[in-house]
């Protein structure tokens, strides 16, 4: 058995480096370079009319992107929340902190730019996800990369034997989904939960294991509470699952931007050397890590590219599964709402993070290197216990037990949709089940395979995700044109809203409530 799970981990090892190392990354960051350069730059060209037309709605009174047009579809916001439950994650606070200790201070500057051409990644998702959507047996909306392959790519250009090859990657994309849905998506958030809840306030209370085995009692009784409330709210369907997102998240991520900044404000020399050490280490990491510094560059830029992916998922084609339920008409617009969504996930909850770890001590700005042993894992709870005493490591354990606990909803959403895709509306009630049972795995058991398998799986689903999304580059530059003319430069055009004929008329009719 031993020898198998070394046969495993070996052949994991290899895909995961080529999925995650340079050839994947070049693969995401070219598309996001293309789409980039495809739209104009629309994320700095039209930032006004994004900003006025997501966040900024929100606060607008009788706001439509507050509000649902009927019980089967969630409103714009909702969508936007539900999707950042899954995005923002253990990912946002002990994943780029690992990821400035591994890479250095720069690797926060790799991160931006990942960020920063995601955008137009995310917005060409959502973008066709809307586009390519339609009702299931329930009413529902049911989108995402699956359908633009298969009546995208499969159909679009009019070529036979393109078929095939669609059908097998929207099945692909599909397994890979649910798959990383059971292990990054429940497992390894409830694990990361479990443990700094225990660190944080059961370390002294400990109850041992239960007799006979491994599994510690403190971590039971955790994750069958979790397994109580995820049940409540999964089991509710997407609705109840954006009601919940709709109330924490936003919450949640505005007390702990507020907490980072009280520590910048505190640190506030720093600033200048802080964000110095940040676009210097990007092009000259620090000397200690040894080797050429072609081979250091390299390890900054894989550590920025990857937590800044791994972080809003731009790419991954998994937010779109929950966008495409909004009740947003315009392809464009949910689009839009997925450019603010990884710049409030990497520019701000990211960043944040950065300047927590960056300002208060624990790297050395002048070299670059950690200072001392450090454990990317535990130093912004660190950070925050170093200023605020115990209730800041007590925020910080909060803190990712909110973030994770949400990515959990968020993720039993992706997977619910794969399922649904590949076996119908029964299939994603048995999901759901085991999906909930899952949660008690991940609180007791240990080891790394299983999360490095499922960090696979993660990064696999943007291979036939991002076929799709460069394939129908035309499309979406022309989608996105149609929209500037009629509502930026207000032009009398047809406006381009589904593949459907029957659903473009139908959305078309009621194009004025959105």
């Amino acid at each position: 058995m031993d020898r198998f799970l070394e046969i495993v981990a070996s052949i994991n090892g290899v895909i995961n480096n080529a999925v995650w190392g340079l050839p994947g990354l070049i693969l995401l960051i070219g598309t996001g370079i293309l789409l980039t350069v495809g739209t104009k730059v629309f994320q700095i060209g039209h930032i006004g009319h994004w900003w006025k037309n997501t966040i900024a709605s929100v606060f607008k009174k009788d706001s439509k992107a507050t509000k649902k047009t009927d019980k089967k579809t969630i409103s714009q916001f909702q969508a936007l929340c539900a999707a950042l439950a899954a995005t923002i994650g253990t990912g946002n606070i002990a994943g780029v902190a690992a990821a400035i200790v591994t890479g250095g201070p720069g690797a926060v500057f790799w991160m931006w730019v990942a960020a920063f051409f995601g955008m137009m990644t995310n917005f060409s998702e959502n973008l066709l996800g809307i586009y390519y959507r339609r009702r299931n047996a329930d009413g529902e909306w049911s989108g995402g990369p699956m359908y633009y392959l298969r009546d995208g790519l499969g159909k679009r250009y009019g070529k036979k034997w393109l078929k095939i090859p669609a059908n097998v990657l929207a099945v692909l994309f599909c397994c890979f989904a649910i798959l990383a849905s059971f292990g990054i998506g429940n497992m390894a958030q409830i694990n990361k939960i479990v443990l700094n809840m225990d660190a944080a306030f059961f370390s002294s209370a400990s109850l041992g294991n239960i007799p006979g085995t491994e599994i510690n009692i403190i971590h039971l009784i955790i994750g069958l509470c979790l397994l109580a409330i995820a049940a409540l709210i999964i089991i509710g369907g997407l609705q109840r699952i954006a009601r919940f997102a709709e109330i924490v998240v936003p919450f949640m991520a505005v007390i702990y931007v507020i907490g980072s900044l009280v520590i910048f404000c505190i640190n506030i020399d720093m600033v200048g050397p802080m964000f110095a050490a940040i676009f210097k280490f990007a092009f000259t990491p620090a000397a200690m890590l040894g080797g050429g510094i072609g081979v250091l560059i390299k390890k900054t830029m894989t550590q920025g590219f990857k937590r800044g992916v791994f972080s809003n998922e731009a790419g991954l084609g998994s937010s779109v599964l929950v966008h495409s339920s909004s009740n947003v008409k315009e392809p464009v617009k949910q689009g839009m709402w997925g450019i603010f969504e990884v710049f409030f996930d990497t520019f701000v909850v990211c960043t944040m993070t950065a300047v927590v770890v960056l300002s208060t001590g624990f790297i050395d700005l002048s070299t670059g290197s950690p200072i001392g042993t450090i454990n990317g894992d535990t130093l912004v709870s660190e950070a925050f216990g170093k200023y605020f005493g115990a209730p800041g490591t007590w925020f910080i354990a909060i803190a990712m037990l909110f973030f994770a606990f949400t990515t959990v909803l968020g993720w039993s959403q992706y997977g619910s949709k794969a399922v649904e895709y590949l076996f119908g509306s029964k299939g994603v009630k048995v999901y759901k089940v085991i999906f909930v049972v899952m949660i008690v795995s991940g609180a007791v058991m240990e080891g790394g395979l299983a999360w490095d398998l499922s960090d696979t799986f993660n990064g696999l689903m943007m291979i036939p995700n991002l076929i799709g999304v460069i394939a129908l580059l035309p499309l979406v530059l022309k989608i996105t044109k149609n929209y500037v003319d009629r509502k930026i430069k207000h032009k009398d055009v047809e406006p381009i809203l589904s593949y459907d004929p029957e659903i473009q008329a139908e959305t078309a009719a009621h194009l004025d409530e959105d």
